[in-house]
């Protein structure tokens, strides 16, 4: 794959990213498989390591999904005993997700392989590259939305 990808350096720059996301993917996936745990369940665990108590909607906004794809997502972590839906007391009839005991466990698990592929792929780059590149990343995905927003403003013009 090395090979393939110094083929690329007149590539334009999605493509790389896309490259590079799916090296990402692969290579974390083979980790959580180890702790059977689908990579498609991770992005989930991690929103809800930092804040429980979200919405279906909530987390299918946060994690970038569908409410569709999301609640098949969802349905399957529960299954598994990763989360654990919850119905507020106080009339709000949309109910709530919260990690299982289980689900917060893995926490201590599964952070360090990500940990650790990150590791992998930024070996031989310096801290101030690392830094840069991150910045970089940052400022093309503000682009991006903003670029959205006004695209959206004009679809709501034309119609």
């Amino acid at each position: 794959m090395y090979a393939e990808m110094t083929s690329h350096k007149d590539e334009r720059i999605a493509h790389l990213v896309r490259l590079l996301e799916r090296q990402f993917r692969r290579n974390l996936q083979a980790k959580l498989k180890q702790h059977d745990v689908m990579f498609g369940h991770w992005e989930f665990l991690r929103i809800l390591w930092d804040e429980e108590g979200l919405s279906q909607k909530e987390l299918a906004d946060r994690a970038g999904l569908t409410g569709p794809t999301a609640h098949t997502a969802l349905s399957k972590m529960e299954v598994k005993g990763l989360i654990e839906k919850e119905v507020p007391k106080g009339g709000q009839s949309r109910p709530v997700i919260n990690l299982s005991p289980l689900g917060r466990s893995l926490r201590l698990k599964l952070e360090p392989l990500a940990i650790e592929t990150n590791n992998t792929a930024s070996q031989g780059l310096a801290a101030d590259e690392i830094s840069h590149f991150r910045r970089l990343l940052i400022k093309m995905t503000q682009n991006l939305d903003e670029d959205s927003e006004v695209q959206r403003a004009r679809d709501v013009q034309e119609s």
